[in-house]
């Protein structure tokens, strides 16, 4: 059923893009101080100011408190009293820029690769900035995303990108900063290229052999990784080399338990630092993720549970569940398009226990604090990017949230879009007609 909603979605914008968004432009560089004053604040970090402002000047932070904005006539003021500033929602681990539409057009889908093992695959040079699908991502309040590639056993390399700016070059953010994987599952009989199992009866065997051959191919990535002047350079050992030295992370796509213990295991043999991406039954697992400080990029809390024995609730509460057992948790949502969700999905976690503020953490600050950006974005604080949204209510309800003005690094971003701009045409049509 959700492939057929995705289709026609899917085709619902393909359909009407020619409809243009010419008129949306990236944002020119920030040329005056900014003062946002009278507003309700959620700093990302768990903290609010009820009533305070905030300042920035060249695309930084340079002032939040509490109370009234101090006078600064070089500066424009922008009044949102009744109103709340958010940072800028983050959105890791997804297909935005990389896909237009999903079935039936595989000349706009660039999130896959051929072959099973392409660790040096780099999914920033196929993100496109003139996607039709950026805007209406960012109108909810989204300014950061995470290209993630897909297919595979490891998949290639992602960066955090900007949803802003004339090319990938412009939109960069932080570039290649993980390598992503999908951890073989007890069911899978086929092979990876090179690396799986021939099929057999017996699922564990198969598993086995395909993660003995996993483990070699890392094992000899490593060794690579320790000589100064390989004989014979091998790309893909090269783009491994991050992995080894700290500067990467592996992010690995696995549900079930069994699978999220080995990913664990693994990363502690090899010296990385893994991110546990899904992890439907991480709760299961919660002490050997917090012991070892495996963060968890959950995806998606409005959905059905993977077992039908699960409480039903349980999708909703995971986010709770592992915040108090002391594990980082993050949270994405599904592919592209449905990222324009992740507001909602977080206010979920927050009507089940997790609390408002930690909600907005949730998909800020403790997001940005997986993707290895948290020193320069992700909360509103001084000397931070000032990459934030004003929106006209609880950004986290489907309700409240009316994102009104949005900066990213100060610039201020054209918020209209292709689902507006119809909104607007048949919306006049109608008018007329009555």
């Amino acid at each position: 059923m959700k492939k057929y909603i995705c289709l026609f979605a899917s085709l619902l914008v393909g359909g009407n893009l020619a409809f243009g968004q010419a008129n949306i432009l990236p944002a020119k560089a920030q040329s005056k101080p900014i003062t946002i004053a009278n507003a309700t604040i959620h700093l990302g970090n768990g903290q609010v100011i009820n009533k305070g402002y905030i300042s920035f000047a060249s695309g930084k932070i340079t002032a939040v408190a509490e109370g009234n904005a101090p006078v600064n006539a070089q500066a424009e003021l922008i009044d949102a009293t009744g109103k709340h500033v958010y940072p800028g929602f983050i959105a890791p681990v997804n297909n935005i820029g990389l896909t237009e539409i999903a079935a039936g057009a595989k000349s706009t889908d660039d999130a896959t690769e051929i072959g099973e093992v392409n660790p040096h695959i780099r999914s920033i040079i196929a993100y496109n900035t003139d996607s039709k699908v950026i805007p209406t991502v960012r109108s909810n309040g989204i300014l950061m995303s995470q290209p993630t590639p897909d297919g595979g056993l490891v998949t290639g390399q992602s960066s955090v990108v900007v949803l802003d700016g004339w090319n990938w070059e412009d939109a960069a953010y932080k570039k290649d900063i993980a390598i992503h994987m999908n951890w073989p599952a007890i069911n899978n009989f086929g092979g990876f290229g090179g690396f799986g199992a021939t099929p057999v009866t017996d699922q564990k065997e198969a598993n086995q052999k395909i993660l003995a051959n996993l483990d070699k191919y890392f094992t000899e990535a490593q060794a690579y990784a320790q000589l100064s002047k390989p004989a014979e350079v091998n790309a893909r050992f090269e783009a491994m080399k991050g992995l080894f030295n700290g500067s990467k992370k592996l992010f690995v796509n696995v549900d079930e338990s069994r699978g999220i213990v080995q990913a664990v295991n693994f990363g502690k043999k090899f010296g990385i630092r893994v991110v546990i991406v899904g992890g439907e039954e991480a709760v299961q697992v919660s002490e050997l993720l917090r012991d070892n400080q495996v963060p968890v990029i959950l995806i998606e809390t409005q959905t059905l549970p993977g077992k039908t024995e699960d409480d039903v609730y349980l999708p909703y509460k995971r986010p709770k569940l592992l915040h108090d057992a002391g594990v980082l948790v993050g949270l994405t949502g599904v592919g592209y398009w449905r990222q324009r969700n992740l507001p909602f999905e977080a206010g979920t976690a927050a009507a089940y226990g997790l609390g408002k503020e930690q909600a907005v953490a949730l998909i800020s600050l403790n997001n940005a604090k997986i993707l290895g950006i948290d020193q320069t974005t992700g909360s509103l604080e001084t000397g931070k990017d000032a990459t934030l949204f004003i929106s006209g209510g609880d950004a986290l309800d489907m309700l409240g949230n009316k994102v009104e003005t949005a900066f990213i690094r100060g610039k201020k971003i054209n918020l209209d879009n292709l689902h507006k701009q119809l909104y607007e045409r048949y919306n006049e049509k109608y008018q007329l007609k009555n």
